[in-house]
């Protein structure tokens, strides 16, 4: 790593524990900072309510945001690189629809078959978990299928791409036959929600997405080769299949685990590894992956910070924060390079 690159990480690194810190300091509750830091390092504090909001709703919030972040960035990063396009993101192969699709069996299935919603989808929030993992387990054991046959990435991008406008169907049909209730229902949770996992939700969760992310850096030098093109990886000993296997079940492991946690988040996974390429200025996924980390990690709990409303309980839809964020800084980012796609070939 050069001198400019460690300062760079070390920038990174402060940012993102300032942006942390922010995130459990700043809320519609205001706590004194003293009281927080006593919290925090295993103080009384004196208001028992603070530690409550504090240890219960804050610090859960602040590491969910982290695990989203850094999950989905460098997940974005892989699909990136496997399918040689900067516009790749986690949710290509349809993970994110069927999630959703499985969640909307669950919220939106009771009109259909004639059930009552507290019959069918009142079970908490593990039975959302369940089905969204449910949903984005079926596709990716599709999409493997697929790959198995189908040896072109462009191939299987489109695929992916089919599969994922087949899902979003099926839950449109879904929501034309349900009630206003199962709709809306069913609408909150696509608005995506990092203060909603707690206790074993956030164990879960945390370990789902460090299995993903050191999956990711075990094959970064494959992932390096791939960069070169295929012919050019076999010439290197890169077995392209098995990364190409491994690259989808960890990309499916952490935007699967993510969306069923957190809900669809957009943006994160498409807009961040290029910024990472832009502020590191190398393509090596060695150090490609941990800045994607934190800058991922950096940005959700920015635009989790965002959405919160000053002086108001009420909070913006996270989801409607990263896309206003994500979407401004692709366009700028292809109307800087112009050609993109030269990083990729």
């Amino acid at each position: 790593m050069t001198r400019t690159g460690a300062i760079t990480f070390t920038v990174m690194i402060i940012t993102l524990a300032l942006s942390a810190m922010l995130d459990v300091v700043i809320g519609s509750v205001k706590i004194p900072f003293a009281e927080i830091f006593t919290i925090l390092t295993g103080g009384q504090a004196q208001n028992p309510g603070w530690e409550t909001i504090i240890l219960d709703f804050r610090v859960p919030k602040a590491i969910t945001a982290l695990l989203a972040g850094s999950g989905l960035a460098v997940s974005g990063l892989v699909m990136q690189t496997l399918f040689r396009n900067p516009l790749a993101g986690p949710f290509v192969l349809g993970i994110s629809s069927g999630a959703s699709l499985g969640v909307a069996s669950m919220l939106l299935a009771g009109s259909v078959l004639g059930l009552a919603i507290t019959e069918w989808s009142m079970g908490g929030s593990w039975s959302l978990v369940l089905a969204a993992t449910l949903g984005a387990g079926g596709v990716l054991l599709l999409v493997l299928l697929i790959s198995i046959r189908v040896r072109d990435g462009m191939s299987l991008l489109i695929i992916g791409l089919m599969i994922g406008s087949l899902s979003a169907a099926l839950v449109s049909v879904l929501q034309y036959y349900s009630e206003a209730q199962e709709i809306q229902a069913f609408l909150i949770w696509t608005f995506g929600n990092l203060g909603g996992v707690h206790g074993q939700e956030l164990t879960v969760l945390a370990v789902a997405v460090l299995i993903g992310l050191g999956g990711a850096l075990i094959i970064s030098k494959s992932l390096n080769a791939l960069l070169l093109g295929p012919t050019y990886a076999l010439s290197l000993g890169v077995n392209i299949g098995k990364t190409r296997i491994i690259i989808l079940l960890v990309t499916s492991i952490i935007a699967g685990s993510i969306t069923a946690f957190c809900g669809p988040l957009a943006f994160i996974g498409i807009a961040v590894p290029h910024l990472s390429r832009v502020l590191l200025k190398t393509a090596d996924h060695r150090l490609l992956i941990p800045g994607c980390v934190l800058l991922g990690a950096t940005i959700m709990t920015l635009c989790d910070l965002a959405s919160q409303i000053p002086g108001s309980s009420q909070t913006l839809p996270i989801n409607a924060i990263t896309s206003l964020i994500g979407a401004p800084a692709v366009i700028a980012i292809l109307i800087k390079s112009r050609n993109l796609s030269r990083s990729f070939a």
